[in-house]
């Protein structure tokens, strides 16, 4: 059975909404003018808030275009550990990426804007690459555990690597593909890669 949360309240609501309007913002500004041509009070007009509501939701500029991270390190470790053990690690990773995928995909022209402007703005890449770090380290201790292994053992730190990998490289043929094609259709692909031992 997956994790039922509870339906969000009224005040909830208006602050995730509050939270996406300022994300929109921030992205629909620096999509337009590039990152250094856009500032927090710029960004907090544009979604009809104050400066200080700004610096309720996010510390920075830059947290704000990246968003919230798609797969929280403590719930995608608890899903991986519920996975059965005879199911391959492989497999096991996929369906923890399951709601992510569908995440994503539901925000499709967020993710697809978001995607670009970090191309676009190279200085994001060390803020995106730290916030990575963080969530692998993670996730390398919640294989280890699952397999029995230490964390540095190379199993889990590659495991993490190149499933890492091949979703990053999913989401960049999904995002330049052209089409409506579901995300899933490109992970499933690179993950059907990794289980075959990288036969082409």
């Amino acid at each position: 059975m997956g994790e039922t949360q509870p339906e969000p309240g009224r005040r909830d609501r208006k602050k995730q909404q509050t939270r996406s309007a300022l994300m929109s913002a921030a992205l629909r500004l620096v999509d337009e003018r590039g990152l250094d041509r856009v500032t927090v009070e710029e960004i907090s007009a544009a979604a009809d808030v104050s400066s200080r509501t700004f610096f309720n939701y996010f510390a920075t500029k830059d947290d704000a275009i990246l968003g919230d991270p798609v797969m929280e390190g403590p719930v995608v470790c608890r899903r991986l550990l519920a996975q059965p053990p005879e199911v391959p690690i492989v497999d096991a990773v996929l369906q923890v990426f399951d709601p992510a995928i569908e995440q994503i995909q539901a925000e499709r022209e967020l993710w697809l804007l978001r995607m670009r402007v970090i191309k676009n703005n190279p200085a994001l890449l060390p803020v995106l690459f730290t916030r990575g770090a963080v969530e692998e380290e993670r996730f390398v201790a919640a294989v280890a555990e699952r397999v029995g292994v230490p964390k540095d053992h190379t199993f889990p730190v590659l495991t993490a690597a190149l499933t890492g990998a091949a979703f990053r490289t999913a989401m960049m043929r999904w995002a330049t593909s052209g089409t409506n094609e579901h995300l899933s259709k490109y992970v499933n692909e690179s993950f059907a890669l990794l289980r075959n031992g990288l036969k082409s």
